[in-house]
C-alpha cells in the first residue's frame, strides 16, 4: 500500500485509537457538511424561483410605470422634469442592508423604506395631479421590486459560491479523507493482529521447548533411579536462574 493510499504512521495501539477518533471526526464533519449543503441547496432553489417571479412582476410594473409616465407628460406637458425638481429636495426612498443567516452563511438582504413624509405631495396642483400621483405609486412599486431583485440576485451569487465550496469539502471528505483514514485503520489493525499472532506463536514454541526440557529431565531422573544412583532433589527457592529461550 503506497503512501498516497494511507497515512504514514507507525502501527501501535495509540495509532489505532488516534485513527478511530480521526475517522469518527471525519464522518461527523461529512454528515454536518452534507446537511449544510442540503439546506443551502433548498434556499438556493427558493431564491431562484423568487427571482423568476420577481422578474416577471418587474416587466408588468415597469410597463405600467412607463404608461403612467406618458400620461403624466401628456397632462402636465414636457416640463414635467422642472415640476418634479422644484418640489424634490432630498431622496425620500432609501435602502438599508440586513443580514440573513442560513446554515452559518450570512446573506445580504436589501430593504427599501420611506424616509420622512412625501416631499413632493404638492407637485401637480396646477394640473395633472392625479397622473403624477399614479406615476409616483407605480415607480415606488418599481423601486421596491428592483431592491428586492437586487437582494435576491446578491444572495443567489453568494449562495452559489458557498455551495461550490461546501460540495468540494463534502466530496473531499467522502472520496479522499475518509477512505484514506479507513485504509490506514485497516493497515494498523492488520499489523497489530500479525504481531499478536507472532507473539502467540513465540509463546507456544517456548512452552513446547520447556515441556521437552522437563520431559528430558524427568526421563534422566527416572534412569538414574533405575540404576540405583542417588538423585538430589531440586529446590524451587534455590532455582533462581531461568535460562532464556531464543528462536
Amino acid at each position: 500500500m503506497s503512501s498516497k493510499e494511507k497515512i504514514n504512521i507507525f502501527p501501535s495501539r495509540m495509532a489505532l485509537t488516534l485513527m478511530k477518533a480521526r475517522l469518527k471526526g471525519a464522518q461527523t464533519g461529512h454528515n454536518l457538511l452534507k446537511k449544510k449543503a442540503d439546506a443551502l441547496q433548498m434556499r438556493f432553489r427558493n431564491i431562484l424561483r423568487k427571482i423568476v417571479e420577481t422578474k416577471e412582476q418587474m416587466g408588468e410594473v415597469m410597463k405600467e410605470a412607463q404608461f403612467s409616465l406618458a400620461e403624466a407628460k401628456f397632462a402636465v406637458g414636457n416640463d414635467i422634469n422642472a415640476v418634479v425638481l422644484q418640489n424634490v429636495t432630498r431622496a425620500q426612498t432609501k435602502v438599508k442592508c440586513k443580514k440573513d443567516n442560513v446554515a452559518g452563511v450570512n446573506l445580504p438582504a436589501f430593504e427599501c423604506y420611506q424616509d420622512g413624509s412625501d416631499s413632493y405631495e404638492l407637485a401637480g396642483l396646477s394640473r395633472g395631479g392625479q397622473q403624477l400621483s399614479k406615476l409616483k405609486k407605480n415607480y415606488a412599486r418599481a423601486i421596491e421590486l428592483l431592491v428586492e431583485l437586487a437582494s435576491l440576485q446578491t444572495s443567489f451569487v453568494t449562495l452559489d459560491e458557498v455551495i461550490k465550496v461546501t460540495n468540494r469539502r463534502v466530496n473531499a471528505l467522502e472520496h479522499v479523507v475518509i477512505p484514506k483514514v479507513e485504509r490506514t485503520l485497516a493497515y494498523v489493525s492488520s499489523e497489530l493482529d500479525e504481531r499478536e499472532r507472532e507473539e502467540f506463536y513465540r509463546l507456544k514454541k517456548i512452552q513446547e521447548k520447556k515441556k521437552k526440557i522437563k520431559e528430558a529431565r524427568e526421563k534422566l531422573i527416572a534412569e538414574l533411579k533405575a540404576k540405583g544412583e542417588a538423585v538430589e532433589g531440586s529446590n524451587l527457592l534455590d532455582d533462581e536462574h531461568d535460562e532464556d529461550l531464543l528462536f
